[in-house]
């Protein structure tokens, strides 16, 4: 992994957090604190703007800044959370290295579990987790598996959809949600949409 690829993915994953506002915006209202859209937003926008600085580091060090941008940028629940993944990442290829694409996965499994373990959740609970942890162990399965990256790109694409969908018949467990029972049943969980985005976003890229 190259620094230039993490702000590649960066920018990529502002515009498409920008492009699906009206899709963020309404998923929040019907389940959440109705500002989800704003703080994917200015997470995503505090990246852009820290950029050029970005651009003089390693990945690890680079990704252990976003990490932080994100922890004092990203208000409610989910800047602890992707703060964690982020560092976590960090952490994981400072200590392992990122020269293949199994170590890459490595360190995307780790940062999926740092939020799980932050987040104190799971699968099947309609959160992010939903997304994030069927597409880690795909990406480590296949990485493997030593499977080619245009195909690992397009399985977590088709499995971020998956689990992002599936979100739609849970029942809330983790956060505002919680509280609406049965009745969040029906509506997919903006931060599992917004994790979908994101997925997508990158592994377009490769």
């Amino acid at each position: 992994m190259q620094t230039d690829f993490i702000l590649n993915a960066a920018k990529a994953i502002q515009q498409a957090i920008v492009a699906n506002e009206n899709a963020l915006e309404s998923l929040d209202r019907a389940i959440g604190d109705g500002d989800h859209y704003l703080n994917m937003k200015r997470g995503a926008n505090a990246i852009i703007d820290i950029q050029p600085a970005l651009a003089t580091l390693t990945p690890d060090a680079a990704l252990q800044q976003i990490g932080l941008k994100l922890l004092s940028t990203i208000g409610g629940a989910s800047g602890p959370l992707l703060a964690s993944f982020f560092m976590s990442m960090a952490k994981t290829i400072k200590e392992n290295g990122d020269d293949s694409i199994s170590k890459i996965a490595a360190s995307f499994a780790a940062g999926v579990e740092a939020i799980r373990q932050r987040g104190k959740a799971d699968l099947g609970e309609k959160t992010m987790l939903d997304v994030l942890i069927p597409v880690s162990n795909q990406f480590v399965l296949l990485a493997a598996q030593h499977c080619d990256s245009k195909l690992i790109c397009a399985t977590l694409i088709d499995t971020a959809e998956q689990g992002m969908l599936a979100t739609k018949d849970l029942i809330a467990t983790k956060g505002r949600a919680a509280g609406l029972g049965e009745r969040a049943i029906g509506h997919i969980d903006p931060g599992a949409k917004s994790c979908q985005l994101m997925i997508v976003a990158v592994c377009k890229l490769v």
